[in-house]
C-alpha cells in the first residue's frame, strides 16, 4: 500500500555525513485564481537546505567565484518561489544557518524571518529586483516579488516503502531519496505576485507536496504528477485520484543503475503501483523525452504483474522554467532542467485479466507538474547486477550454495525473523532482497525449477517486502 502517510519521512534528514554533504527540500506546487480575472495560475514554493555542518555567518553560495576557488561547499536555507506561464520565473532568498530555526524531527518546521514551512502551513516572501538578479548570478534566479500565506491539507500520500526506510537511509544506500506525503493536497490562502493578488481554494488548487534529500541528484531527472483528472470512460472528474511518476537513474552505494522510474496511480481508491524497488511486482518501465521547437513531450510505459500504465504529457516551453539548483559539492551539472506546472496529457490504465491487459480507463490530465533534465555528462551504467547488487552476490556466507540450498537457508532466516525481528537476520534478508539473487530465485520458481515440496514463503510476491516494511515501522 503506497497511500501510507508517514511524517517521520518529512523530517529533516541532514544528519551524520549528510550534514556536511547533503541537501533536503520540501516542495509545494498548486494552482491559484487571479482575483480580477478568475484565470488559473500555477505557483511553487520550496524550502531547500544544504550542508548545515558547514555553516558560516553568511549564506555560503557555491556559485560565487571566490567560494569556488576556496573549495567551499554551499551552506544555507534557500526559500525558492515562483510561477509558470509566459511570465515564468524563479525567485531565491538565502539565509545563513544562524538565522534559521528548525524543528528537524516530525512534525518538521523550518522558519527564518517571515518565511515558514511546516506540515500544514506556508508563509513567506521573496523580493529581488531585475538589477540585483543580473548583478548576482550566484543567486541563480530571476527578478520579481512574491508573498504567500497558505494552509496545506495533505490528502493522499506516495510512500515509496522500504526503498526510503530507516535502514537504507542510515546506510545512505541511495544518492537521492523521495517521499510524497501529499501527492494530492488541498491548498487554501492567498498569493501576491508582482502586485497582482491570487486566491487559492481547496477545490481548484490541484496541489502537490513532496520532498527529496540525499548527497546528489539524479540524471536523467523525471517528474510527472496531477490530480486534475477526468475519465474519458464516464466523462466525470476523478476527485479521489492522482498519479505520480519520478526518478530517472538511481545510484545505490555510489553505483548508477539503469534507467528506471517509480510510478503510481491512485484511481478512485484503487492503487496501481509501479515501484521498481518492490521486486515482487516485476516492474518494467520504458520512457522517452522529446524536445521540440515549441513543446516538450514525455512518454512513459510501466507494467507490473497486475496492471499497466501508459502516460503521455505535453508542455509548452514558453510556460516552463530551466530550474536551477546546485549540488552539495557546489557543482551545477543540471544546466537544462525543464520544469513546468501547465502540462496536459493522457494516462491509460490497464488491468491484467487471464493474462491479457484490458483497458480500464483513459484519463485526461491537466495542471500537470512536469520535469526533465540530464547532466552534461552521464556516468556509465554499472551493468545488470540487480537492485543494489555490486558483485552479484548477497551474503558471503551463502556463496557457493546451490539455488535450492540458498532458498532453504533464507526460508529459515525468514521464519525466524517473522517471530524475532532480529536485526542481523533482517539485514541478511534485506541484502538478499535488494540484490539480484532474490529475483533470480523467484523467476526460477516461476519457471518450475524448484521442487514442489520445497517450503519457500520467502519467495512469495510480497511476504518478504512486507516483513522488511513492518520492521522499519517498528524501528
Amino acid at each position: 500500500m503506497f497511500n501510507h502517510h508517514d511524517i517521520t519521512r518529512n523530517a529533516c534528514m541532514l544528519h551524520g555525513p549528510l550534514a556536511r554533504h547533503g541537501y533536503d527540500w520540501w516542495w509545494h506546487s498548486f494552482t491559484a485564481q487571479d482575483e480580477e480575472t478568475g484565470e488559473d495560475k500555477p505557483f511553487f514554493i520550496e524550502f531547500f537546505v544544504c550542508n548545515p555542518a558547514l555553516a558560516e555567518d553568511e549564506p555560503v553560495l557555491g556559485q560565487l567565484p571566490d567560494n569556488r576557488e576556496a573549495g567551499k561547499k554551499p551552506s544555507y536555507l534557500m526559500v525558492k518561489a515562483g510561477t509558470w506561464g509566459e511570465d515564468a520565473c524563479q525567485l531565491h532568498r538565502f539565509f545563513a544557518w544562524k538565522d534559521v530555526h528548525m524543528h528537524g524531527d516530525a512534525p518538521f518546521q523550518i522558519e527564518a524571518e517571515d518565511c515558514l514551512a511546516c506540515e500544514t502551513a506556508l508563509k513567506g516572501s521573496v523580493s529581488i529586483t531585475p538589477e540585483e538578479a543580473a548583478a548576482h548570478p550566484e543567486w541563480m534566479c530571476d527578478g520579481g516579488e512574491m508573498s504567500w500565506d497558505i494552509k496545506v491539507d495533505k490528502q493522499i500520500a506516495f510512500n515509496v516503502g522500504y526503498g526510503a526506510s530507516k535502514p537504507l537511509r542510515d546506510a545512505e544506500a541511495f544518492a537521492m531519496y523521495w517521499h510524497a506525503e501529499g501527492m494530492k493536497s488541498a491548498y487554501s490562502g492567498t498569493v501576491t505576485f508582482n502586485g497582482r493578488k491570487y486566491t487559492v481554494t481547496p477545490e481548484r488548487s490541484y496541489g502537490y507536496a513532496d520532498k527529496n534529500w540525499g548527497r546528489d541528484f539524479t540524471t536523467p531527472w523525471v517528474w510527472l504528477s496531477s490530480n486534475c483528472l477526468t475519465s474519458k470512460k464516464t466523462g466525470k472528474q476523478l476527485r479521489n485520484s492522482v498519479f505520480d511518476i519520478g526518478g530517472g537513474r538511481p545510484k545505490i552505494y555510489f553505483v548508477p543503475l539503469d534507467r528506471r522510474l517509480l510510478g503510481v496511480f491512485y484511481y478512485e481508491g484503487k492503487e496501481y503501483d509501479f515501484n521498481f524497488s518492490k521486486l515482487h511486482l516485476m516492474v518494467k518501465t520504458e520512457f522517452t523525452f522529446e524536445e521540440h521547437d515549441e513543446e516538450v513531450i514525455w512518454h512513459v510505459r510501466q507494467e507490473n504483474i497486475h496492471a499497466a500504465m501508459e502516460t503521455e504529457v505535453h508542455c509548452l516551453k514558453k510556460d516552463m522554467l530551466l530550474i536551477n539548483y546546485e549540488a552539495p559539492d557546489g557543482s551545477r551539472r543540471h544546466n537544462r532542467l525543464w520544469n513546468g506546472g501547465n502540462g496536459w496529457g493522457t494516462v491509460k490504465l490497464y488491468d491484467r485479466q487471464n493474462g491479457q491487459l484490458i483497458l480500464t480507463d483513459e484519463i485526461e490530465a491537466t495542471h500537470i507538474g512536469c520535469e526533465y533534465g540530464e547532466y552534461d555528462h552521464e556516468e556509465p551504467y554499472s551493468g545488470e547486477g540487480g537492485f543494489g547488487c555490486k558483485d552479484g552476490k548477497t551474503n558471503k556466507e551463502f556463496c557457493g550454495m546451490t539455488r535450492i540450498e540458498r532458498v532453504k537457508k533464507y526460508e529459515k532466516l525468514f521464519d525466524e525473523a517473522v517471530i524475532s525481528h532480529d536485526p542481523e537476520k533482517l539485514r541478511m534478508l534485506e541484502t538478499y532482497y535488494t540484490s539480484g539473487e532474490w529475483r533470480e530465485d523467484y523467476e526460477a520458481d516461476e519457471r518450475g525449477e524448484l521442487p514442489r515440496d520445497l517450503k519457500r514463503g520467502v519467495l512469495s510476491q510480497d511476504a518478504l517486502y512486507e516483513l522488511l516494511e513492518e520492521a522499519d515501522l517498528l524501528v
